[in-house]
């Protein structure tokens, strides 16, 4: 019983001992002094300084008006509104071939010669005919001196009528035929000379000597004659790009045998069906030709150029530096300090100055020359 008390009284004592300690401590943190925090500014990793920036010119970020362009791919084509095929209506066999692929050609100009059994029978027929036409003609003026002494009935003189008028009806035809054949009735020849329907260049060819020429209905075109005064382009524009070109846009057109000299061109025709292997579509060009520069399948690039105009923001090219995939200029915040800007660069204009698409305001002062200050920035101290 007495070791039973003893030990409740030590713990009582220690409990008490450990209060008085844990006061001490309290009392003796409450009384010294607090530490003291210092908090430092990290520095702006896009803030740059130079010690001397009058080395360095400014420009100021200015608006201009501008248009919305396109620059796609395209062919020279003939106009196949002045494009003429030459046909020849009668088979048989090419004699004398006297005009070649890429030839000028006037207008009435021998292309070809044919040798045409076609045109034998035609004249055959039409001999034929005159021969009919002159008997019946003969018997009409018999049957008209008959009649007039009574000595025939006014049937028979209808009937040598009607015989004449059919038989004046069988030349005619057959004249027609002839000359639609294009052979000439006062010079009767199985030879016929094809001839240029128009002035212009020879732009196809499917007939050589000796070949055998046969009727339209199985057989190609002798030549195919075009006008190169005017000419098409067709571009072939993708689907995405379909909503930056319209009818009556402008357009710009360089030849890749030409490339340091442009040609206006007008957008008439965008096709309403798309190649289904490329997704484009076809976009027709219309301009002058009256150099022939111009010449049918050249390769050539246009750019297009929307009607309505636009307010955008330019600087130098220079003073846009492009450095890990993303564009950069410097902006000018006074007192020698300047910010490297990310910025979304646009098409470069022919008089070198640059479209900024973000990143920058009206009014911005940059640097001219983007790598050179970048250059001493890095080796500024």
């Amino acid at each position: 019983m007495n070791r039973s008390i003893k030990f409740n009284v030590g713990r009582t004592l220690a409990a008490g001992l450990l209060f008085l300690s844990a006061s001490c401590s309290r009392n003796s943190d409450a009384n010294a002094p607090a530490p003291q925090v210092k908090v430092e500014e990290a520095s702006d990793p896009t803030l740059v300084k130079i010690d001397h920036p009058e080395r360095f010119t400014l420009t100021e970020v200015r608006t201009e008006k501008a248009y919305d362009e396109l620059k796609v791919n395209g062919v020279v084509a003939p106009d196949v509104a002045r494009t003429v095929p030459v046909l020849s209506l009668a088979g048989g066999r090419a004699v004398d071939i006297r005009a070649r692929l890429g030839d000028d050609v006037k207008k009435g100009q021998v292309l070809v010669t044919i040798s045409s059994p076609d045109i034998s029978q035609a004249f055959s027929d039409y001999q034929k005919f005159q021969a009919d036409e002159l008997l019946a003609r003969q018997q009409l003026v018999r049957s008209q001196a008959l009649y007039d002494k009574g000595a025939i009935a006014q049937r028979d003189l209808e009937a040598a009528e009607n015989a004449e008028n059919k038989a004046k009806t069988d030349v005619q035809t057959a004249l027609e035929r002839l000359r639609i054949l294009g052979a000439d009735p006062n010079h009767p020849s199985p030879v016929i000379e094809v001839r240029a329907p128009v002035s212009g260049t020879v732009v196809e060819q499917n007939v050589a000597g000796g070949a055998a020429v046969r009727s339209t209905d199985n057989s190609p075109n002798l030549f195919t004659i075009a006008d190169l005064s005017r000419v098409w382009v067709l571009c072939d524009v993708y689907e995405n790009n379909l909503g930056q070109v319209h009818v009556g846009d402008l357009a710009e057109v360089r030849l890749n045998a030409y490339p340091n000299r442009a040609f206006p061109a007008r957008v008439v025709n965008i096709s309403r069906v798309l190649d289904p292997a490329t997704h484009t579509a076809k976009v027709r060009l219309e301009l002058d030709n009256p150099d022939g520069l111009m010449r049918a399948g050249m390769f050539a690039t246009a750019t297009f150029r929307s009607q309505t105009e636009r307010v955008v923001l330019v600087v130098p090219s220079t003073a846009v530096l492009r450095l890990h995939d993303r564009d950069w200029a410097f902006r000018s915040e006074g007192g020698g300090k300047f910010r490297r800007t990310s910025i979304q660069a646009g098409p470069v204009a022919p008089d070198n100055s640059q479209e900024v698409l973000t990143g920058l305001s009206a009014g911005a002062q940059v640097v001219v020359d983007a790598l050179q200050f970048s250059n001493a920035a890095e080796g500024n101290p």
